[in-house]
């Protein structure tokens, strides 16, 4: 492993750096999309309980906020609740715009890295094969089997670039399609608050 590595000269350094802070964002991704965790599943239920029993207070809603993301989402909702509908569906949006960003946080860099993990493998390549036409310059093509072996060499980064690219396009992926999920989720436990919330204040009204 490490005579490859030493054949792909820095550019295989480089590669094998993308591939440990690739496995590191899959790693932290892994543990920071937990739905559970972003959308506890009886949340809306004891938020609503607590609602409909007077008992939340301001020290409770900002338990609700820091429990979690759907938890911050909720109590920006409840918070401006008093102004109406309209103010509470901006104040929701502008607290799940937050939610969604603190979601998608290092996917950018890990596309990036399976973007240009086998650009770098590539140029390694082209490097390398220079590097062999210049000896075939200097001491001509009798030496075949230093010829094969310095192709060889020159394909390695290519190998590792791809390597590197295709595990991490695929987790790019992966967790787009996790996000957009927890998305579609947050969006429905926000809405039923809200519709809840608003039809219950009507109701008063009309009573």
């Amino acid at each position: 492993m490490l005579e490859l590595i030493t054949a792909g000269g820095l550019l295989m350094i480089i590669i094998i750096a993308c591939s440990v802070v690739a496995i590191a964002i899959c790693i932290e991704r892994t543990y920071v999309l937990n739905r559970r965790r972003i959308a506890p599943p009886h949340l809306l239920a004891n938020v609503w309980k607590q609602l409909k029993a007077g008992e939340l207070d301001a020290a409770k809603l900002r338990n609700l906020r820091d429990s979690s993301p759907l938890g911050r989402i909720l109590a920006a909702g409840l918070a401006n609740a008093h102004h109406g509908r309209d103010v509470m569906k901006e104040s929701i949006e502008e607290a799940a715009g937050h939610v969604v960003h603190d979601l998608e946080r290092y996917l950018n860099t890990l596309g990036t890295i399976a973007a240009i993990a086998p650009l770098l493998g590539l140029l390694g390549t082209v490097v390398g094969m220079i590097r062999v036409f210049a000896e075939i310059m200097s001491q001509g093509t009798g030496n075949a089997s230093a010829l094969a072996g310095g192709i060889s060499e020159a394909l390695i980064t290519t190998a590792a670039g791809l390597c590197v690219a295709i595990p991490a396009l695929v987790m790019h992926r992966y967790f787009s399609g996790r996000i957009d999920g927890i998305v579609v989720e947050l969006e429905q436990q926000t809405i039923k608050l809200v519709d809840a919330l608003h039809a219950r204040e009507e109701g008063r009204e009309q009573a």
